[in-house]
């Protein structure tokens, strides 16, 4: 029986009601979602090893012969069953022991040829050598080659029960099942990037070689890198279906209308009343963009990438007086109720000489309060508003919804973005973030918004100094930091762990927030970490912002929406278990007012010189796009996507970093389609089943 990828799985041979039940719960339901189980790994059993070569040591090993002794018997140790055999080929014999699989007693036999994979271990009582608890399979004369054997097999992750073993089985079943996959994309398109159809690609991920019983070590190399033709074809699809939401986006954004702001002379002279000190070169440059994009009738939709003190908020501020000047209303939305608090008072000094007063709308205000507030955004009495998630409530509403403003996008998913946008009739979008973006993460995540980029630090702002010390510098480093405290400074302590773990070698805040207030007598040190109340993290985070608390010693929490200028050290604990670009946030909590700024990076006494390698980059540049280039190139193929924390699915098989052509060849493929007309006759063609396939037939 010829089935499609759409056959349900119950279509196919030795799948039943609990089997379905099984990798339904896994999210495969019909035979294309088999086929997209990507292996996790790949294992060369292609070429058997002779018998007489196997050495102890020698690790995982294939070897191929015929039984020539069988027997079952109960071990000494009592409910243990040895299955044994021995196995010859042409140059020798070596011992097989299986334990408790009775069953084997049946399905091999004296003179059956057997593949066999599994590791070598010393037989008990210096009997040699033997095979303990491998993969077999027989190979009868008359069958086909092997499918666990004798050829490069994929592993799969383990569903439920199942196992690699009978997954590879149901996936070779499927991939002989279905009739030819109709291919969708340019055939000149697919041979200009080497590769092959998609049904090809689909059966190639899975027994790869099929027709080269050679392959090179650099094709086997590309498989278990991800980077084999059917990897980057499957790559392709995923990355095609993002290319179509994205497109999607824009061309709904082009049909809507957006209410225009005019820019006047009285507009202008209030932006100059509004800044008591110059703009950067970046700032005028981002500013423009803006203003352009405000002024005309296509809602904006622009990516504010700048990173830590480069002036982020003073250009948002000049946005939103565009706007409220034109009669509309603005919506700032944030993270945190502290980051809320502290746009909102630097927001409402820069307007201070105009009408125009913000409001605040954070979880934290009474109810008569938040009452109050909604009720005047819905009266349209109030132009603008800072708050947290707390805007995005349904009974938040605006009449004249203009602009929206998000900050740190990357702390709110893509419908966060949208339900606040959506309570405005099309209003202009910029979302802001202090973390960089790799160009090929922006091209994918934020394929859909305009990029501003502010790469020029104010005037007056001097770099964070970051040093690499291990623990002999100690005591050093607490008497400096005893020095600085005393001169007026402030200084975050970070700890990768809340509580001593035995699974992992690493320091704690819980544990070692006494050791810091020993060091440091008559300090005021806080702690804050996730399971601090949210309450209490609020108090402590505002006794820091005040200058009441001189040290405060915490977990990532502080990672992002904390805003102390004068805050003036960061001292972060194993810093080798933090990731470049979590190490960049953490740094750029400091060095936002006039002191002198410091970051001490401790490591453990287990850090591998890798990462003391990662630590010295890090330490050398305070260029944010640099510090995300090189953590994007060192995670990549192994983080596959990192999209989750972007607000996007994960991709089965795509890598921003390993798939960059393939990125851009699906950006080609979604505009041709959108300008020939057929974006929607591409999306329904497409074949990823999960992640962003998810949401590209959801929309």
């Amino acid at each position: 029986m010829n089935l499609t990828v759409s056959s349900p799985l119950r279509s196919l041979k030795g799948v039943g009601p609990a089997l379905e039940k099984t990798l339904g719960g896994a999210g495969l339901t019909n035979l294309g979602d088999l086929m997209w189980l990507v292996p996790t790994r790949y294992e060369d059993r292609s070429n058997p090893t002779p018998i007489a070569a196997v050495g102890y040591g020698a690790g995982m090993v294939t070897v191929c012969g015929r039984v020539v002794a069988l027997q079952e018997r109960q071990a000494r140790v009592r409910r243990l069953r040895l299955t044994e055999a021995v196995v010859s080929d042409d140059s020798g014999s070596i011992a097989v022991v299986w334990f408790n699989q009775p069953f084997l007693r049946t399905s091999l036999r004296v003179g059956m040829r057997v593949w066999l994979y599994g590791p070598v271990r010393p037989a008990p009582r210096g009997w040699g050598l033997q095979l303990q608890s491998p993969e077999w399979e027989a190979e009868e004369d008359d069958e086909d080659e092997p499918l666990h054997m004798g050829r490069v097999v994929p592993v799969y992750r383990r569903i439920g029960r199942l196992g690699a073993r009978r997954l590879r089985t149901l996936v070779a079943r499927a991939a002989e099942a279905i009739e030819d996959v109709p291919e969708h994309l340019p055939a000149d398109l697919l041979a200009d990037l080497g590769l092959p159809p998609l049904g090809a690609a689909l059966r190639g991920v899975h027994f790869p070689f099929a027709n080269d019983p050679a392959p090179s070590a650099a094709a086997q190399a590309e498989l278990a890198a991800r980077r084999s033709p059917a990897h980057r074809r499957l790559a392709l699809e995923e990355l095609t279906a993002l290319a179509v939401v994205l497109e999607r986006e824009r061309q709904r954004r082009r049909t809507a209308l957006a209410p225009v702001c005019t820019v006047t002379d009285e507009v202008r002279e209030a932006a100059r009343q509004l800044l008591p000190f110059k703009l950067t070169g970046a700032q005028r440059r981002v500013v423009a963009e803006i203003v352009a994009d405000l002024q005309r009738s296509e809602p904006m939709a622009r990516l504010l990438q700048g990173d830590v003190g480069s002036g982020k908020t003073v250009v948002a501020t000049l946005a939103a007086l565009v706007a409220l000047e034109a009669g509309l209303q603005v919506a700032l939305l944030a993270p945190t109720e502290l980051l809320a608090q502290q746009h909102h008072a630097t927001l409402s000094r820069l307007l201070a000489h105009t009408r125009h007063v913000p409001g605040l709308l954070i979880g934290s205000l009474g109810a008569r309060v938040k009452a109050g507030v909604r009720e005047m955004l819905a009266a349209g009495r109030q132009g603008l508003v800072i708050g947290t998630h707390a805007l995005i409530e349904e009974a938040v509403r605006f009449p004249r919804l203009g602009l929206v403003v998000i900050d740190e996008q990357h702390r709110f998913g893509v419908a966060q973005r949208q339900a606040l946008v959506d309570k405005g009739t099309a209003p202009h979008l910029l979302v802001m973030t202090a973390t960089p973006i790799p160009r090929s993460l922006a091209l994918s995540v934020y394929g859909d918004l305009d990029v501003s980029i502010l790469d020029e630090l104010p005037p007056g702002r001097t770099p964070v100094a970051t040093v690499l010390r291990d623990d002999s510098s100690r005591p050093k480093l607490v008497e400096f930091l005893r020095r600085e405290v005393g001169q007026g400074g402030q200084a975050y302590w970070v700890f990768p762990l809340i509580e001593e773990s035995e699974a992992i070698s690493a320091r704690a805040v819980e544990t070692h927030v006494q050791t810091v207030r020993g060091a440091l007598p008559g300090v005021a040190v806080e702690v804050v970490h996730g399971r601090v109340s949210a309450a209490e993290r609020e108090d402590v985070m505002g006794r820091f912002a005040r200058g009441e608390v001189a040290v405060l010693c915490a977990t990532t929490v502080i990672e992002v929406g904390v805003d102390i200028p004068n805050a003036s050290v960061m001292v972060i604990e194993n810093a080798e278990r933090f990731g470049l670009a979590q190490l960049h946030q953490l740094r750029g909590r400091v060095g936002r007012g006039r002191r002198r700024s410091y970051c001490a990076l401790l490591t453990g006494p287990d850090c591998p010189p890798e990462a003391v390698q990662r630590l010295q980059f890090f330490a050398s540049t305070n260029d944010g796009f640099k510090v995300a280039e090189e953590d994007f190139r060192v995670r990549g193929p192994g983080e596959l996507t990192g999209l989750r924390q972007w607000g996007r699915p994960e991709f089965v098989v795509a890598s921003l970093w390993l798939h960059l052509r393939e990125l851009q060849a699906a950006r080609e493929i979604a505009r041709r389609a959108a300008a020939a007309g057929r974006l929607e006759a591409l999306a329904s063609s497409l074949r990823s089943p999960r992640g962003v396939g998810a949401e590209l037939r959801s929309a």
